[in-house]
């Protein structure tokens, strides 16, 4: 009862996506089980920390990274802050807590040679699927997006006349991104074939599988990696660092962080400003070919 309490106030009032929503519900109930298996504990909200810590040296046993350590006590917290404010619990056994070390994960975007490659020597088939995969990457690369962005993205959010495309980015905050004329024509060409698919089930959003449903996560993965296999030799290709290539380029080229911030749908400068590492060689170029003792031995 309380759980689903928590999830609808996550959903209705927090604006969480689905997918992060699920990952909290998911955490809880892992510590519940932890709790009842264990220590024939069935209510969590009578827990102290001395609990939790247990849960935790279990989690890590398990060789479970404390990255994901942490984000399982931080859905634990959220639940317990809940409780508190519904009167459930006076004090939060979580608010001393510190988290788990981490290691910083550097995570290197493709090169502008690789996304010219990816874009331009790759030869897309000309039915549904090779016209949609080549659309997907431009508009991952060309704009930003985040994968859950790209797969709600409806037929209404993209405005050929004002030359933009709406996003819902997290928490239901949209935004408008820029649509750049060679993204433009991809549409279009994308547009014609969907039009000749036998069946469209799902007409709404804009990209579609050859059945007609809705794109899923996973296949977005796939494809991705899949193209960027062939031109990359790069451990992780994944739809996110997309993401990070489009801020590093943009950021290489000069733009603004506050600029890149915005397109990126990120809350607050902290969240941009990781990609600034990666910048830092051209940032180096920059410094030494201005600065006055640059080209100095």
């Amino acid at each position: 009862m309380l759980l689903s309490q928590f999830i609808s106030y996550l959903s209705l009032e927090k604006n969480y996506s689905k997918h992060t929503v699920k990952a909290y519900e998911n955490d809880i109930i892992e510590f519940s089980h932890f709790c009842e298996m264990q220590y024939d504990i069935a209510d969590i909200d009578k827990v102290d920390y001395s609990l939790i810590r247990l849960w935790i040296v279990n989690l890590s046993e398990r060789e479970i990274n404390n990255r994901s350590i942490n984000r399982k006590i931080s859905s634990l917290k959220s639940y317990f802050k809940f409780l508190q404010k519904i009167e459930v619990l006076d004090l939060n056994p979580l608010i001393k807590h510190k988290a788990l070390k981490t290691s910083k994960k550097l995570e290197i975007p493709f090169s502008e040679i690789e996304m010219q490659n990816v874009l331009s020597i790759i030869e897309y088939t000309n039915d549904f699927e090779g016209v949609r995969d080549e659309l997907l990457i431009h508009v991952l690369y060309a704009t930003g997006m985040r994968r859950a962005e790209l797969l709600e993205l409806r037929l209404s959010d993209v405005d050929f006349e004002t030359m933009t495309i709406k996003v819902l980015g997290k928490r239901n905050k949209e935004r408008f991104i820029p649509l750049l004329s060679e993204t433009k024509s991809k549409f279009k060409s994308y547009f014609v074939k969907r039009l000749g698919l036998n069946e469209i089930k799902e007409a709404n959003y804009v990209f579609l599988t050859k059945s007609g449903n809705k794109m899923y996560e996973t296949l977005v993965y796939r494809l991705i990696n899949k193209y960027f296999r062939v031109v990359s030799s790069k451990v992780k290709t994944s739809p996110h660092i997309l993401r990070h290539t489009f801020a590093t380029h943009l950021l290489n080229k000069g733009a603004d962080l506050n600029a890149v911030k915005e397109l990126l749908g990120h809350s607050s400068l902290a969240s941009t400003q990781v990609y600034t590492h990666n910048s830092i060689s051209e940032l180096k170029k920059v410094h030494s070919k201005a600065h006055p003792r640059g080209n100095k031995l």
